[in-house]
């Protein structure tokens, strides 16, 4: 069983060498959460072709590689949030988003509420 709950013949059309590069593809879009590089240098970085890496990511992860990074974006937004350490326009650019609008949209989407809610929820529990 893979780190995603795939099993491995799940994958058929995947070398392990594959997997693995593709997972060293998420690594580097995680820890370059506000400036990614693009699909094809990604792909060069982990030297996969663009296609086998946005196949292979969506079989392993179940999405694309930067629908990955903006759920990534967000997760890490609620942790921020959360801490109370930062405000939102502050978290909305830590986690790589340049538009605090865009962000605020997106957020809503992905968990039903304002950034600002939350984080304010956040900080009556705390209190």
């Amino acid at each position: 069983m893979l780190q995603d709950g795939t099993s491995p013949q799940q994958l058929t059309n995947l070398k392990k060498r594959d997997i693995e590069r593709i997972y060293q593809a998420k690594d580097i879009i995680t820890q370059n959460i506000t400036n990614p590089p693009s699909l094809i240098e990604l792909a060069r970085q982990v030297q996969l072709n663009e296609r086998k890496l946005k196949q292979g990511f969506r079989q392993i992860f179940d999405t694309t590689v930067f629908g990955y990074l903006h759920d990534y974006r967000l997760e890490q937004a609620c942790q921020f949030l959360m801490t109370g350490q930062m405000n939102v326009a502050e978290v909305s650019y830590a986690v790589g988003f340049a538009n605090r609008s865009y962000f605020a949209a997106a957020f809503r989407k992905k968990f039903g509420i304002n950034p600002k809610d939350y984080q304010g929820q956040w900080r009556k529990k705390s209190a």
